[in-house]
Formats: structure tokens, sequence, C-alpha cells
């Protein structure tokens, strides 16, 4: 008897490589023990939260009182969006204000009300190759097509390609910056010529076609690198991002919605926004964690931890002989698999006891994906089994 949708049928078929990892790493914990697996194959934070959010939740749980954990307006406590207009002030030097913002239950539940307010059935979004997974399903829940830009060798904006991909059907360019799950962060030319190939094709065609920027990783940028906010270069820029990562608090699903404020009309597509995040059931973000975001917003966790991390795996690694492009941000690396068989190499490091993510899981194969937000006593013990896989296949 058939009892799910075709089309969810279908979706599962393809579903996540990273979450196919992370269980064939449960299945290797269990037969091997955990300390004897080094798994990298999800981009789960292992930091702790700044001491600051831990006060300040301890503080607002103690609160009592009538509605504090009642529905509030649809687009997020008023202080709140306030707080997140002024950090983007400081941090990106664009004039935000509240009303500019829409708080979400995440980043994943920003994209999807941005989709659901921008999308008519049929329209296209483009996104950037190598990308995250997750993206084409989004885009398919409200009956969008999706269209594939490649990246070039560096894992940048290929621009000649991606104006080959923007048609009259586009409505849409999805940017990831620092990036998952290359960590190239995009420079200022680079976000430059994107603006201005963006801004000439919505004059030819006489509609806006808007630039998403997922911004869950903005924060976690190296020092030998700096952010460019996709927003400064082009005016119909709609951020979506969360505090998942910067705060390492995934499972809280916080995050916001913010509308470029330079935008023409921008009123009409943020009381969209409001109103799908109420109809597909996000409804609003959580009461909790917006009054304590609100005091926490400047914080994030340590990024030299994650940097350190970076060094001692990517030098090691290029001694062993491994092709990578270094990460200016994230806590991911994307190395390009020594066979072309990017699944096959996987199962020799598995046969090593490690896991990463293949690269055709983010449409790009003949790479794979490692997640180093794990111990370093992990990376330590690992780099000897990356050394062992290496050799086996030369």
């Amino acid at each position: 008897m058939v009892v799910i949708s075709q089309q969810i049928r279908e979706f599962r078929k393809s579903s996540s490589w990273i979450r196919k990892m992370f269980e064939a790493g449960i299945e290797l914990k269990r037969k091997y023990g955990v300390n004897k697996v080094c798994d990298f194959s999800l981009g789960n934070p292992d930091l702790m939260p700044p001491d600051e959010f831990q006060y300040f939740l301890e503080e607002e749980s103690k609160k009592t009182g009538p509605f504090l954990h009642g529905y509030m307006p649809n687009a997020g406590y008023v202080e709140t969006r306030e707080a997140v207009a002024e950090s983007l002030r400081k941090e990106i030097g664009v004039d935000f204000t509240r009303d500019d913002v829409v708080m979400t239950c995440g980043a994943a539940g920003a994209m999807n009300v941005v989709l659901k307010s921008i999308l008519n059935p049929g329209e296209s979004v483009v996104i950037l190759s190598p990308y995250f997974v997750e993206y084409k399903f989004y885009v398919l829940n409200h009956n969008g097509k999706i269209v594939v830009s490649e990246t070039d060798e560096r894992f940048l904006p290929d621009i000649a390609d991606l104006e080959s991909r923007i048609d009259g059907n586009t409505r849409a360019v999805i940017v990831n910056t620092p990036n998952n799950p290359t960590g190239r962060a995009y420079d200022e030319a680079i976000l430059k010529q994107v603006g201005e190939l963006l801004r000439e094709k919505s004059k030819k065609y006489g509609k806006p076609i808007f630039l998403i920027s997922d911004e869950p990783y903005r924060k976690i940028v190296f020092s030998d690198s700096k952010y460019f906010a996709p927003v400064k270069f082009y005016e119909n820029t709609v951020i979506v991002t969360s505090f998942s990562k910067d705060l390492s608090i995934p499972g809280e699903r916080i995050g916001y919605i913010a509308v470029n404020p330079v935008m023409e009309n921008k009123e009409e597509l943020i009381d969209a926004c409001i109103f799908c995040n109420r109809i597909l059931g996000f409804i609003n973000a959580p009461a909790l964690m917006q009054r304590v975001i609100r005091n926490v917003i400047e914080f994030s966790v340590d990024v030299e931890v994650y940097e350190k991390r970076r060094n001692l795996l990517f030098e090691s690694l290029k001694d062993m002989g491994y092709d990578i492009v270094k990460p200016e941000g994230t806590f991911y690396m994307f190395p390009r698999s020594p066979i072309d068989d990017d699944v096959e190499f996987s199962k020799v490091l598995r046969e090593e006891l490690v896991l990463v993510t293949p690269g055709v899981g983010f449409g790009r194969a003949g790479y794979f994906r490692i997640s180093f937000c794990v111990d370093e006593k992990v990376i330590e013990k690992s780099l000897e089994r990356f050394e062992r896989a290496i050799r086996k296949i030369r």
C-alpha cells in the first residue's frame, strides 16, 4: 500500500549523503566503540556556547509573568528585531532597521519563508555547485525549479557560467559565503561582479532577480581572510541566517530574514515573509530564544579554535599529497578525492574508521567534505589513517 507522496518518495531516494554517513558512523561506533571512530560527517558544532549565552538563558528562564511564553507578532519581538538590526548596522555598515527583520526558526526556516514568498510555480532558482544539498529540496518545496551553476576550480563563482544559467524564468540566485562545503569566503571583486550581473539581468527581464545570501557562517572567518557582505553589492539581496554556528546552538532553531533596506518595494516582500512565516507553520521563532538572543548577539564562539584545527588538518593533508583549497572560514574543507570515484574513496576511509561525506552529495563529484568541528584529538588520531588511505590507492 502506498502511503506517501511520489514527490517525497523521490526526495528520499536522493536524500542527504551527510545523513547517510552520519548513520554509518552510528553503526561503526556501535561495532568498534565511539573512541575508535573519527567522525567528520556532520556539521554539528562541538564548542560550548559563550558563557554569556548560558547566563542569559538562565536569567530569562527564571522570569515569570503573563505572555512570556505566548504568541508575539509573527515577525518577532520588536526588541529582538531592533537588536538584530543594530548588530547588522555595526557589523556590515548597512542601515537596517527593525522593520527590515523577520525572526525565524533557523536559517532553514528563513530560506523556506523567502522562497515561499517570491516563487511562482515553475520559476527557477540558481544554486552554485558545490552546494548545501537541502537547497534543492527547499526550492522544490515551493514548486520551483533548480538550475545549477558550476563554480571554478577554486570554488568561486564562475561569472560566465552564472550568466548562462540566468534567463527570463529565473527568480533568485542563492549564495553561501563563507561556504558549506568548501569553506571559501567570496571576496569583494567577485561579489561586485555578481551584483552587476543580477542588476543587468533584472533590467533585461523587467523584474527583480533576488540574491538570497545564506550566512550562518558569517562570523566564522579566519584571521588570514575577511568577510564581505553580499548585501552591500546588490540592492535586491535578502539575508537568511541563524545563530546555530556562531553561538553553537543549532538545536535551538533561531535565525532571521533581513531585507536590504534600499530594495524597491521592500515592504511588500517583508509583509509576504511575515505572512509565510505563519502559514508555513513556523508561526514565530521560539519566544525564549528571542529573548536570550537580543542580549548575546554581539558574542560568538572562539573562532581561533576552529582556525587552529583548520591549520593542523590542512597542512597535514597537504603534506600527505591531498589536493585542497585552503578554507577561509566555516569548519569545513573540501579536498579532491585521490581517485575519481569519491564514494569509493569514502569507503576506503571508512575502512580506516574515518567518516567523511562524498562530494557527490554536494553536487561536485570527485571531492569529499571534512567537517572539523570535532575535538583536536580526533583530528590528530585521524592523520595516520588519512595517510594510510591515500597510500592504498596509489
